[in-house]
């Protein structure tokens, strides 16, 4: 399969005769769901059996006429679905031909994510709304705006983990800060799958600016419940994909 036979991501497939040489290239969020969905179609009808090992990044690249990162984020997902195991310098092998029951995020969970967060960045965004210096207001104001015109998922991901360890250290509570820290990358991973499978990106985009709103008109209660209503989503999306 190459994408170039393949549709965007949400667009209805042109007609059986035309070609998408000469059309706009993919987004390449929707090139990296569509390698990760056809990974995933293989894995769980049993074309690509458990046990077996991937094709390389450099082969499965050529296959889906994507570039070797693309193809880095569909196995990034698929890993953490539980489908498959990267080993450093060995290649990237099937373990289980069904979604995990949670998700792996490096030395977290997502049920350890999904479960401390509420106690974490719900009062933090409070805290930010009434202690956040009008330079932290500012870098919130450019990294949302950002991340509403993002197109390259990776930049998003980014975007994403920074405007949440921004408002853990605009709280001025140095608990809440080092602990977002600590599972950044955790939150960053998480993200990645969950824009992959869940299509997630734009409901985020909406969800920071209401939070932001809050923290910009000082509303501890609005910021609060703001996060929580985020982190509800991302609960929820997550139990779509386990549960599936």
């Amino acid at each position: 399969m190459n994408l170039s036979d393949s549709p965007t991501a949400g667009q209805p497939a042109p007609p059986a005769s035309a070609s998408l040489a000469g059309a706009q290239p993919l987004a390449r969020l929707s090139a990296a769901e569509a390698v990760f969905n056809a990974i995933r179609s293989d894995i769980e009808s049993g074309n690509a059996a458990v046990g077996g090992k991937l094709s390389s990044e450099a082969s499965l690249a050529q296959q889906y006429g994507v570039s070797r990162s693309v193809i880095r984020e569909a196995l990034r997902s698929c890993t953490a679905l539980g489908l498959t195991v990267t080993k450093t310098g060995k290649g990237t092998f099937v373990v289980a031909d069904k979604v995990a029951s949670d998700l792996t995020l490096g030395q977290y969970s997502a049920r350890d994510l999904t479960e401390a967060r509420p106690h974490i960045e719900v009062p933090a965004a409070g805290l930010a709304a009434q202690r956040r210096t009008g330079e932290e207001l500012e870098t919130l104001r450019h990294i949302v705006a950002a991340m509403s015109t993002e197109t390259d998922p990776e930049s998003w991901v980014a975007l994403d983990s920074s405007f949440h360890a921004l408002i853990a250290r605009a709280s001025g509570n140095r608990v809440f800060a080092s602990v977002v820290g600590e599972i950044r990358g955790a939150l960053a991973h998480q993200s990645e799958t969950l824009n992959m499978v869940a299509d997630r990106q734009h409901a985020s985009d909406a969800e920071h600016e209401k939070i932001l709103a809050a923290i910009e008109a000082g509303s501890a209660d609005g910021a609060s419940q703001a996060m929580a209503e985020h982190l509800h989503a991302v609960g929820a999306a997550l139990n779509s994909i386990l549960n599936k």
